[in-house]
């Protein structure tokens, strides 16, 4: 049983050697170790209130990139849908400027076709005209060579006015 409890001497020098032990420590260790812990806890404190400000800003960088992006893809729609506008009122216009000029075209040749036809037509009449006047010539050179048809044919005109 000696071994369980312990003598008074052994008692007391234990108990005097642990508490000189406790006030070294607590007078030169504890302070830096406190202090080292108090500064990690500062540290870890800063870390996570950073990382939530940081994570904030993240976020607000997202819908900043989220409202950027949108406004992008409207003024793009925007855009292809002012191109195709542009398109097709060019492509309008050169339909109907070419309408204009086909029809400018077709009246300018459809004149010129008419002044060469009446242009022909007064050809042929005065062609006509001169192989009549010819023939007409001819034959009656040919039924008025004599006096007496001349006559006759002078008293048929004469009656011919007269009846008419």
């Amino acid at each position: 049983m000696d071994l369980l409890i312990p003598g008074q001497g052994l008692f007391f020098w234990t108990l005097l050697a642990f508490l000189i032990v406790f006030f070294l420590l607590r007078k030169f260790a504890w302070g830096p170790i406190l202090e080292s812990l108090g500064a990690r806890e500062k540290t870890i404190a800063e870390s996570l209130e950073s990382a939530q400000r940081v994570k904030a800003e993240m976020a607000q960088l997202k819908n900043e990139n989220e409202e950027l992006m949108a406004k992008a893809r409207e003024e793009r729609s925007l855009m292809l849908k002012e191109a195709r506008e542009t398109r097709d009122k060019i492509v309008n216009e050169a339909k109907e400027m070419a309408k204009v000029e086909a029809n400018k075209i077709m009246a300018e040749a459809q004149a010129a076709i008419n002044t060469q036809k009446m242009a022909a037509l007064t050809e042929v009449k005065n062609q006509v005209g001169k192989l009549v006047i010819e023939v007409t010539e001819k034959v009656l050179r040919k039924e008025l060579s004599s006096p007496q048809a001349q006559e006759a044919h002078i008293n048929g005109l004469v009656n011919e006015i007269k009846l008419n």
